[in-house]
């Protein structure tokens, strides 16, 4: 048995497809998605109208009717906060759900003044939601923005990490490059769907001279805390906030094998608000601010009105995405936000509550910025006939949905025609990463990512002739602010 504890159905509540008038199924979209710890959910797509705060249209989900996982027990679905995937996960998941929300042809749509932007922050027991953009409130400083290094994650460039005692003279650098020109960094992803600060368990492939996570354990002692330096900027992540004192944990971890960056998770979470804006179609901004401490999170929806400062966008386009990190810039306009109550769960895992269908049905879901995957459960066995027997007509799509898929190096991938087995996003990081750089130095890495893609794929070829010959001899023989809640723990902490 994969799990100690078995998922219990009967702990969730399930969306009833027959109690909806507004349901239109999508049975010729099936998905069956696997995560790094083991968990599958099963499913296949539906339309309906989802409200999310105060706001609503008609948007994609995953009607899910199989999960194996007890993370899961107790809650109702997931909503995964980020970005549209190119391939497989883009066309047979549903559409992301706040891109579906600010859809200007969204049906039964009243989102049609709300930014495709969001904020979130967290603390010891709470954090929130808030869509549209931030409360200004909610932030101690002013907000600094950079452009991600991805299109379809929320990814930003590290290039110094490093650890010891406030006010002491003991720090250490942790990435340690092996040939530092100026210009290094390691990838990383923003997560609040990982709990913990995930850095290499060794030297990411000759990348550094060290494995920062072996130095980090052999200097840990009490008190002490990280620095965190991206475009150009460095942010501080106390003690308090990777040392989970209530369960004498350190909540620092190394990255699995083949892994090449970083995962930001909730210990940053808890010391910054971060802005995710998707309204340019290219690539997301990302900005930071440190979190107000003073601030407290709503415990009820509420929308309001700010004269928000703005990403300045035109100097923005200009970066590739690790120099520089720019302040927001004055605005006159009114921004509309909603601010949604997330429960906190021991800094862990986040839920919220949104609803579907024609009359409304409540769910509490896991809230997640590392995937785009949004669906909730339903019973099988309960399933209207028709939709049972147009299920039968389809094959699933299978997918790795884990945040971390995108920082993984590995060969060339083989797709199964049979299964449509799609995993991952093999080197679009990596070419990212060598693109940003520009000048000379920039197009050598360019120029060695795309070798090693040329090597993947003659891997790739070759194993699909391998493939092919033995198959021969064979036959010769997947600004809202809202009260967030937090609990549990993450899938994506076992890594």
């Amino acid at each position: 048995m994969l799990f100690d504890e078995a998922y219990r159905p009967q702990d969730s509540r399930h969306f009833s497809i027959q109690a909806s008038s507004t349901f239109v199924p999508e049975t010729s979209k099936k998905f069956l998605l696997t995560y790094a710890d083991g968990t599958v959910l099963k499913g296949f797509r539906g339309l309906d109208v989802v409200q999310l705060g105060n706001f609503h249209a008609q948007a994609p989900f995953g009607v899910i009717t199989d999960c194996n996982s007890p993370d899961f027990n107790g809650v109702d679905g997931i909503l995964g906060f980020g970005l549209p995937k190119d391939g497989s996960e883009g066309a047979d998941l549903p559409r992301p759900v706040l891109f579906a929300l600010t859809d200007p042809t969204a049906k039964d749509s009243n989102a049609g003044s709300l930014l495709r932007k969001f904020s979130f922050f967290s603390t010891d027991t709470a954090a929130e939601l808030q869509l549209g953009g931030y409360d200004p409130a909610s932030c101690s400083e002013v907000m600094l923005y950079t452009p991600s290094l991805s299109s379809s994650d929320f990814v930003v460039g590290v290039t110094s990490l490093s650890y010891g005692t406030p006010g002491g003279s003991d720090h250490i650098e942790l990435l340690k490059f092996k040939s530092p020109t100026g210009g290094e960094y390691l990838p990383a992803i923003l997560d609040s769907g990982t709990s913990c600060l995930v850095i290499p368990g060794d030297n990411v492939f000759g990348t550094l001279s060290n494995s920062p996570f072996d130095d980090f354990a052999n200097n840990w002692k009490e008190n002490t805390s990280f620095w965190i330096t991206f475009g150009g900027r460095t942010f501080e992540i106390p003690y308090k906030s990777w040392f989970l004192s209530s369960t004498q944990e350190t909540c620092v971890q190394p990255s699995p094998d083949g892994m090449v960056g970083i995962l930001i998770g909730d210990v940053f979470f808890r010391q910054y608000i971060v802005e995710f804006d998707m309204q340019d179609n290219i690539r997301p901004i990302i900005g930071v601010a440190k979190l107000n401490a003073q601030y407290t999170p709503v415990k009820s929806n509420e929308l309001d009105y700010f004269k928000l400062q703005q990403a300045p966008r035109a100097k923005l386009q200009l970066l590739k995405g690790e120099e520089t990190m720019y302040p927001a810039e004055h605005s006159t306009r009114l921004e509309e936000v909603d601010q949604i109550p997330i429960a906190n769960n021991m800094g862990t895992q986040y839920f919220m509550d949104l609803s579907i269908g024609t009359p409304k049905q409540p769910f509490t879901v896991i809230f997640d910025t590392g995937s785009a995957v949004f669906g909730v459960f339903s019973y099988k066995d309960k399933l209207p006939a028709n939709i049972k027997a147009q299920l039968t007509a389809h094959p699933y799509v299978s997918m790795r949905i884990d945040p971390m898929n995108i920082l993984m190096q590995r060969p060339g991938e083989v797709r199964d025609s049979k299964k449509q087995q799609v995993q991952g996003q093999a080197v679009s990081l990596a070419m990212a990463a060598t693109e940003i750089r520009g000048g000379p130095e920039g197009r050598r890495h360019h120029a060695l990512a795309v070798t090693m893609l040329l090597c993947m794929m003659s891997m790739l070829l070759a194993v699909v002739l391998a493939y092919r010959k033995a198959a021969l001899q064979r036959r010769t023989r997947m600004v809202v602010e809202l009260p967030v809640e937090y609990r549990g723990v993450s899938r994506d902490d076992e890594v």
